[in-house]
């Protein structure tokens, strides 16, 4: 064996022991550690991640009707401040508040129900029409046979909703009543005792954590406020300008097809997309091509007016989500509990980011008064 001029044996110690783990790694080259520790980050991310999409899909019904109760709260909130101050108290407050809510959904459901239920039928063939028009257009405009046409609406349809269930139908139908219920219930309490609960959180906190919980709490609520009313807001004036321009083009159908761009403006970006979707493929089916793309570019504009002026001035600064992050959160919530994640998703990604950013804030601001330093600018109000 080869030894060092000091008697040594090359690679070990003086003890006879192999070299220390610590030297071990810092004989490496740093990109290798750099890549080691990067993907350990990276599997503990994944398992994180795959842990709590277990969790929220087993507890997905429990986790929408909690979201849709705070944002029924959150729209509810200024009626409730005005049965308060004019000394209602508050049980009754809240109960008043509640059968508003219940009393516009059944007396809106029943006017529309009355005005558009002969009209669905006439929909739905008037959509087989235009679906039929386009899949014409394909495949005479591009190399597609009808076969392979078929196979690709087949294996996007199995791709999506894996076919019709019964029992799981059922079973989805005993979900969606279950969390109304729920939500209705819960909706009650917290408009009667969320301030009092919240003042009771807050109570058990002591020094900064009690500061940044009631600022990050208060962001947050202004955030779904700012949201459920400009959400309601956009929604009835996207409804209102597709189905004026929908009636002018002499497009039938126009009170149901208004119906769902309103829907649909609850779920942004993809809810107005599909809802344009919708008009332009029955006004193909009802008044031809020309009509169809009139009926498109009005689409368009009252889309863009909503997107670059009505949603900053209504929304404002409160609920600024990157178009891309939208995409994402609505495709998760809708992967995770379907048409009522994709519902719940945007609010909840709004809520999270604005918490986030006020607790970092707020940390800034404490190291900036530790050190001299400027504080950092205040949050969008």
């Amino acid at each position: 064996m080869v030894e060092d001029d000091d008697g040594r044996t090359p690679g070990l110690t003086a003890a006879g022991a192999r070299p220390e783990p610590k030297q071990a790694w810092g004989a490496l080259p740093w990109l290798v550690r750099a890549a080691v520790v990067w993907s350990a980050c990276l599997v503990v991310v994944i398992i994180g991640l795959y842990l709590l999409g277990k969790v929220a899909v087993l507890l997905a019904p429990l986790a929408i009707a909690l979201a849709v109760t705070l944002f029924l709260a959150a729209l509810l909130d200024p009626v409730l401040l005005l049965l308060r101050r004019l000394r209602v108290p508050r049980a009754l407050a809240a109960l008043l508040s509640l059968l508003l809510l219940l009393g516009i959904l059944v007396g809106v459901g029943a006017v529309v129900w009355n005005l558009t239920a002969a009209e669905f039928d006439e929909l739905s063939r008037e959509l087989g029409e235009g679906l039929q028009r386009s899949r014409d257009f394909v495949t005479t405009a591009l190399p597609i046979s009808d076969a392979q046409l078929d196979k690709i609406i087949g294996q996007v349809r199995s791709g999506i909703g894996g076919g019709f269930d019964l029992i799981g139908g059922a079973r989805t139908a005993a979900e969606v009543v279950g969390s109304s219920l729920l939500a209705l219930v819960l909706l009650f309490f917290l408009l009667k005792d969320g301030r009092s609960m919240w003042h009771w959180v807050l109570r058990r906190l002591t020094g900064p954590n009690q500061q940044v919980t009631a600022e990050a709490g208060r962001a947050g609520w202004r955030t779904l406020s700012a949201y459920s009313r400009g959400t309601m807001i956009i929604a009835a004036i996207d409804a209102l300008g597709i189905g004026l321009a929908l009636v002018l083009l002499g497009v039938p159908l126009a009170l149901p097809l208004a119906l769902i761009t309103f829907l649909g403006g609850f779920i942004p970006i993809v809810g107005a997309t599909v809802a344009g979707a919708v008009a332009v493929l029955v006004a193909l089916a009802a008044k031809g091509p020309t009509t169809a793309l009139l009926v498109l570019a009005a689409v368009i504009v009252v889309q863009q007016v909503e997107g670059n002026l009505l949603e900053p001035l209504i929304m404002k600064r409160q609920v600024q989500l990157h178009p891309a992050v939208i995409l994402v959160v609505v495709t998760a919530g809708t992967l995770i509990a379907g048409i009522p994640g994709a519902f719940v998703s945007v609010p909840i990604a709004a809520v999270t980011y604005r918490v986030v950013d006020t607790v970092q804030r707020h940390r800034e601001r404490l190291a900036a008064e530790k050190t001299g330093a400027p504080p950092p600018p205040p949050a969008p109000a």
